[in-house]
């Protein structure tokens, strides 16, 4: 059997080519060659293998964006450990789950995120050796200090293709996190989707606003940026306006990923027309729809069009993607190399009509090979080769997939089949309203009927003006039986970390206030 590693497949092609001199870093202020970064993850991988650390343990990292995240991260899969990324973000019974869950032998974690540890600590059955970055603590290693003191060269462990290299922990759109299971062999596929449809080259550098616990970043800002000998800009503050703006223009990165509502919010802002963001050469979109008034808008502001994709948690990569040679507003792009989809319609057969919508399965050797303690939802989530998605797309004739929102979110009203993204995406493109959501509640009788969450521009909106429009505006695109009734002003519309909106959040937030306030 061929013995490969995770970190080895990551950092060897640079390392071959004749690029190990070149930027594989920029993170708070430091310029991290391609050579010195390797040589940080030996470093930390023989301070892990010192603390015991051997092959599939889990090392789970709750750290800020940093050389030390990625360098923990490469060197905790060089020795043939299981390296987790954790949301930054997540409160104490979250962190807790993840220990648990994952049977952590090892957290690293950042200073400033320690009272998170403590508060949960007491309670954990099998504590892992905790190690900190940052400002020392009397209780716990720094994990700094330990791989400073590590010496001599580290080999890559050869592992099987099949063996357990890093796990993510899904965002969460339903409620309860799960692992997605990633092997050796799946960073193999990193890099032909920045190469073809954003043309990624060595030396260029590469922003994602999303933090490396994510699918999104992880792929395209670790794994596909260090093998194709280009540069990851790293910021270790929590991505906002201002600091992403600041990032941007400091740093001038080719190619930049981002989320739907961050690049709306630097529209609203008006940093976007600041001259940073002209100079990208390149910017993607994924995590959630991307309306196209919110596309062509950013085009005429910036000059540089978004690329809008879609990847998930399973697949690391992205499935579908705009290119410079392949777009269209609206969709998801074509399909991305390496990537085979199929959709399955309500009676279980293929879909192969263009404009009819259906189940989207797909087949990509990046996919991951389960999800740790969750069978029943691994037999379900999986069929062979094939990953279920939950999405439910369609195509043209010419090849374009658009998003019609997942499986679990379209609603049946008056005996018809709606998709929330379709009121949400004519609802935003008024002027007023910066976001909207719509979801199904049940009235009086117990039946579905649609409600339309919305965020006002401004706080001091006419809201029976701004509702009157707002319906004459859905009567006039949408059939009848897609335009809700039950309008709802809220403050803000509930969403993960990378944009995603969260559904059942928002149902229960307008159920529990289904009796209280003003409908519109």
């Amino acid at each position: 059997m061929n013995r490969i590693n995770a970190a080895e497949e990551i950092m060897r092609p640079a390392r071959e080519r004749g690029l190990d001199d070149l930027p594989a870093l920029i993170a708070d202020g430091r310029t991290i060659t391609h050579r010195e970064l390797g040589a940080m993850a030996q470093r930390a991988g023989i301070a892990m293998r010192a603390m015991d650390i051997a092959h599939e343990h889990r090392v789970l990292m709750m750290l800020n964006d940093s050389a030390e995240l990625v360098s923990a991260y490469l060197g905790a899969m060089m020795i043939g450990a299981v390296a987790i990324a954790f949301n930054t973000r997540s409160a104490p019974p979250d962190l807790e789950f993840a220990i648990e869950d994952s049977r952590a032998r090892l957290l690293i974690i950042d200073r400033e995120y320690v009272p998170i540890y403590r508060a949960i600590s007491g309670r954990l059955k099998n504590p892992p050796q905790v190690a900190i970055v940052g400002d020392a603590d009397s209780e716990f290693a720094n994990f700094v200090e330990l791989t400073s003191r590590a010496s001599g060269e580290l080999a890559a462990e050869p592992m099987s293709p099949d063996d357990m290299a890093f796990w993510i922990y899904t965002s969460g759109t339903t409620g309860t996190p799960k692992a997605a299971v990633h092997l050796h062999h799946d960073v193999l596929s990193a890099g032909p989707y920045l190469e073809r449809c954003l043309g990624v080259r060595a030396g260029d550098r590469l922003y994602s606003t999303s933090r490396l616990f994510f699918a999104y970043a992880l792929g395209n800002c670790l794994f596909g940026s260090i093998r194709l000998g280009a540069t990851a800009v790293l910021d270790p503050r929590w991505p906002g306006v201002d600091t992403v703006a600041q990032v941007i223009e400091r740093t001038r990165p080719n190619v930049v990923f981002s989320v739907p509502t961050l690049y709306r919010n630097l529209m609203a802002s008006g940093r976007a027309r600041e001259p940073g963001f002209a100079a990208v050469r390149a910017y993607a979109s994924a995590g959630e729809r991307l309306p196209a008034a919110l596309a062509e808008s950013w085009h005429r502001t910036t000059g540089v069009r978004i690329f809008e994709g879609m990847g998930t948690s399973e697949t690391i990569y992205m499935i579908f993607s705009n290119s410079p040679a392949n777009y269209r507003a609206g969709s998801s792009g074509k399909i991305a190399p390496g990537v085979e989809v199929k959709l399955i319609d309500e009676d279980e057969r293929q879909v192969t009509e263009p404009g009819k919508v259906g189940a989207l399965w797909i087949r990509m050797a990046s996919t991951c090979d389960r999800y740790w303690n969750q069978q029943a939802i691994t037999r379900r989530a999986f069929s062979g080769e094939w990953f279920r998605t939950g999405d439910l797309y369609s195509f043209d004739a010419d090849g374009f997939w658009f998003h019609h929102g997942r499986a679990d979110e379209m609603l049946k009203i008056s005996g018809q089949w709606v998709s929330p993204a379709e009121i949400e995406e004519c609802a935003a493109a008024l002027p007023e309203i910066a976001d909207a959501a719509a979801v199904g509640l049940p009235d009086r009788d117990g039946l579905v009927r649609l409600a339309l969450a919305v965020v006002a521009r401004a706080g001091n909106v006419d809201r029976e003006r701004l509702t009157a429009e707002l319906k004459a505006t859905l009567a006039r695109k949408l059939s009848i039986y897609k335009c809700p009734r039950d309008i709802r002003f809220v403050e803000q519309i509930p969403r993960t970390a990378t944009g995603k909106l969260q559904r059942f959040r928002l149902r229960q937030e307008l159920a529990a206030v289904a009796d209280g306030g003003r409908r519109y």
